[in-house]
C-alpha cells in the first residue's frame, strides 16, 4: 500500500539521503569526478551534501550547470602511471609529473617534465585517465633530442584501450586487437617546444613509446582531449543501495559518451547508428536526458538511407525497432509535428512488414533473421523473438495511427494483429525469446519467468536485451528477482573495474580473471582480451556499448515506478517497487518539468510515496 503526501513536506531519514527536490533543480551538467583529483562516486566537498551523485566517475564537474545540446572538449589528466619502462637501456624518468596539474603551456623548464630515453630500447609508459573517456590526447614536449639533429621531432608509438590490457597490446594475434571503426595504435611526430594531439576513440588508458634509438623526448603533459556534449543530467536515481546507484549513474553515462554525431553504439566500435540498439539508449535517454536533438537527427538519418522496403541497417528486426522507438519517444515526448514526419515512411514500413505473414500467422521475415549475437544461432528464439516484435510493432502502429488521425493505419495494424496472434511460437530455452513472448501477450509473463527467465539467475543474460528480461520479469511482478539480477550481471561488471557498461558479458568469464584496469597477473585469464565471441572477440569487444544501459530506464520505471500514461507526460502513473529496498528517490524529465518522487518503507512495511509533479502532469496513483 503506498500513502502520497507532498514532496515539501518529506525529508531524508539521515543527512546522507538527498532531498530529491533540491537535487533535481541543480540541473549538474556530469563530468568525471577525475578532473578534480576525485576518486570514483565520491561527492563533491564543495557542493551542498544534497548534490546527487551522477554517472561512474563523474559528479559536478563545472560551477554552472549546462544546459545546451552542444559539444565540448576538456582536458584531463592522467590518474596513476600503470607501468614503466626501467633501465640503462630504456628510462623513464620523473613519470608522476604527468599526474601533476600544469597550465598545458609549453615553457623551457625541464625539471617538471617526464624524459624518455632511449638508449637502444623503446622506453615506454601506460597511463590511466580513470574513467573511459571519448577523444584523444595532448603532449606537450618541452625538449628532445632527434634522430637526425635537423628534424626537431621524434616518433612516438601511442596505443589506446578500454582495459589496461588493450592499451599494452600488439594488433592481431589471439587476442584480436584491431584499428576498426577508430584507429586505437598509431605512431606520430611530435615536435620540439611544441604539442600535439592525435586519436578520436573510446579509450581510458594510453600507452606511450619513444621509438627512435639514441633520442630522448621530455613531456610535459600528457593530457586526455575528452569530447562530449554538453547535456544536463535531469533524470536521477539514488537508494539505499549504493550499488544500485552506481549502477543507475553507469548506464546513464555509457549513453552519455555515446551520443556524439549521432546516437552511437559504442565510442570505440560501433561508431555507427545502429537503429535496433538504439531503443534502450533511447529509453535511458528520455529517463535521463530528456528531448535532445541528436535522437531525432539518428532516426531521421537511417530513415532516409533505407528506402523501402529496403531492411534498416540490413536487418528486419531493426526497421520493426525504428517503429518502437518512435512510440517511445512519442509517448515520452509528445512531439506530434515531428511524429507527423515520418508518417508516410511508418505507414509504408508497416504495409511492408505486414506482407510478412503466413496464413497460420506466424512471420516470415527474410535474412539477415537476428535479435541479438548471444541468440544468433538459435533459430527457434529468432523465430519467437521475430514474431513477439512483429505484434510489439503493429500494437505500436494502432498506437501511433490514433495519435496521427490515421483510421486505417489502425485498421490494417489491427488486422495483421489478429493474424499474428494465432501463432504462439516455442521459446527455444532463451531468455531474449521469453522476454518478448511475454512484452507480446504470446505467452503468460509468470511462466516464462518460472520456467525460463529466473531460472538460473543472472546467466545467459545479454547486456542489449539484458532491458527486455528485465522488463518482462516485472511484468511477472518478480521485481526482487530483477534487482538481484541488476545486481549479479551489471554489478559484476563494476567489480572488474568497469566505469561504462560493455557489449556482452557473461558472468562465466570472471573465473579466475583479472580486473580490466590494472595489468594481468601471471596464472590469470583477461577479461577483455580472452573472451568474447561473434564480431567481438577480445580486445575489439567495446567496453562502452549504450545498448547495455537498459537498468537505468528500467529503475526509473519501475523501482521509482514512473511510468508514462499518455504522450508527453501529460499523465504518468507512480508505482513504486522497492523489493528489499527501504528507501528510494529520484526524478525524470518531462516536457513539463522534471517530475520527482521519494518512496520510504515505515515500520509497517507500508510504502510512503511523496511527489513533485511539474504543472500539466497529471498524476495517477495506485489502488490502496
Amino acid at each position: 500500500m503506498n500513502q502520497h503526501t507532498p514532496l515539501r513536506a518529506c525529508r531524508p531519514p539521515a543527512p546522507a539521503v538527498a532531498s530529491s527536490a533540491e537535487s533535481a533543480r541543480r540541473r549538474l551538467t556530469a563530468l568525471p569526478m577525475l578532473l578534480l583529483g576525485m576518486s570514483l562516486f565520491e561527492v563533491n566537498p564543495a557542493r551542498s551534501s544534497d548534490t546527487p551523485l551522477l554517472p561512474p566517475g563523474a559528479a559536478a564537474y563545472c560551477a554552472q550547470p549546462g544546459t545546451s545540446d552542444t559539444r565540448v572538449r576538456r582536458h584531463i589528466l592522467p590518474k596513476r602511471v600503470v607501468w614503466n619502462t626501467s633501465g640503462e637501456r630504456s628510462a623513464v624518468e620523473n613519470a608522476d609529473a604527468l599526474l601533476r596539474e600544469g597550465s598545458g603551456q609549453i615553457t623551457l623548464d625541464n625539471k617538471v617534465a617526464c624524459v624518455l630515453r632511449h638508449r637502444g630500447e623503446a622506453p615506454g609508459l601506460l597511463l590511466d585517465f580513470g574513467c573511459e573517456l571519448h577523444g584523444g590526447i595532448q603532449i606537450a614536449v618541452s625538449d628532445l633530442k632527434a634522430a637526425t639533429p635537423s628534424s626537431k621531432t621524434v616518433r612516438l608509438r601511442v596505443r589506446f584501450g578500454e582495459s589496461a590490457s588493450e592499451a599494452m597490446s600488439e594488433l592481431g594475434g589471439d587476442e584480436n586487437a584491431t584499428n576498426d571503426h577508430a584507429v586505437r595504435d598509431q605512431t606520430c611526430l611530435v615536435p620540439w617546444l611544441g604539442t600535439h594531439e592525435i586519436g578520436n576513440t573510446g579509450f581510458r588508458f594510453v600507452r606511450i613509446d619513444l621509438l627512435d634509438a639514441d633520442t630522448f623526448a621530455a613531456l610535459q603533459s600528457v593530457r586526455a582531449v575528452f569530447l562530449y556534449r554538453d547535456l544536463t543530467y535531469l533524470g536521477s536515481f539514488r537508494c539505499n543501495d549504493e550499488r544500485l546507484n552506481r549502477i543507475w549513474r553507469t548506464g546513464a553515462y555509457t549513453v552519455h559518451l555515446n551520443m556524439q554525431d549521432y546516437v552511437w553504439d559504442g565510442i570505440k566500435r560501433d561508431r555507427l547508428v545502429w537503429i535496433g540498439d538504439m531503443h534502450p539508449e533511447t529509453m535511458t535517454i528520455c529517463s535521463v536526458f530528456g528531448d535532445v536533438p541528436v535522437v531525432r537527427a539518428s532516426l531521421d538519418l537511417v530513415r532516409r538511407e533505407t528506402p523501402l522496403p529496403r531492411w534498416m541497417n540490413g536487418i528486419s528486426s531493426y526497421s520493426m525497432w525504428w517503429v518502437l522507438i518512435h512510440a517511445s519517444w512519442y509517448r515520452h515526448q509528445g512531439d506530434l509535428a515531428y511524429l507527423r514526419e515520418q508518417h508516410v515512411y511508418l505507414d509504408g514500413l508497416l504495409d511492408e512488414l505486414a506482407r510478412h505473414i503466413a496464413a497460420n500467422g506466424a512471420e516470415t521475415l527474410p535474412e539477415t533473421r537476428f535479435l541479438d549475437w548471444p541468440s544468433s544461432e538459435n533459430k527457434q528464439a529468432i523465430h519467437a523473438g521475430l514474431q513477439s516484435l512483429m505484434v510489439l510493432v503493429f500494437e505500436a502502429g494502432e498506437e501511433l495511427g490514433a495519435a496521427l488521425g490515421d483510421t486505417e493505419m489502425i485498421r490494417k495494424s489491427g488486422a495483421a494483429l489478429a493474424r499474428l496472434r494465432q501463432h504462439r511460437p516455442d521459446h527455444g530455452g532463451s531468455k531474449q525469446a521469453a522476454a518478448l513472448l511475454a512484452l507480446a501477450g504470446l505467452a503468460n509473463a509468470g511462466v516464462m519467468n518460472r520456467e525460463v527467465m529466473a531460472a538460473d539467475g543472472a546467466k545467459r543474460m545479454s547486456t542489449f536485451y539484458g532491458y527486455y528480461v528485465l522488463l518482462a520479469r516485472a511484468k511477472a511482478g518478480d521485481y526482487q528477482g530483477c534487482l538481484d539480477a541488476i545486481r549479479a550481471y551489471w554489478g559484476a561488471m563494476l567489480d572488474f573495474g568497469a566505469t561504462t557498461f560493455w557489449e556482452d558479458f557473461d558472468l562465466d568469464w570472471t573465473a579466475n580473471a583479472a580486473p580490466i584496469d590494472d595489468l594481468v597477473p601471471a596464472g590469470k585469464k583477461d577479461l577483455h582480451g580472452d573472451f568474447g565471441n561473434y564480431c567481438y572477440k577480445g580486445f575489439r569487444h567495446s567496453l562502452c556499448h549504450g545498448w547495455a544501459s537498459g537498468p537505468t530506464a528500467w529503475l526509473s520505471e519501475h523501482v521509482l515506478g514512473i511510468q508514462v500514461l499518455e504522450p508527453g507526460c501529460k499523465r504518468v502513473r507512480i508505482a513504486p517497487h522497492l523489493g528489499d529496498l527501504q528507501w528510494a528517490e529520484g526524478a525524470v524529465p518531462t516536457p513539463q518539468g522534471v517530475l520527482e518522487v521519494r518512496h520510504e518503507r515505515g515500520d509497517d512495511g507500508r510504502v510512503k510515496t511523496t511527489v513533485r509533479a511539474p504543472e500539466g502532469v497529471d498524476v495517477v496513483r495506485p489502488a490502496p
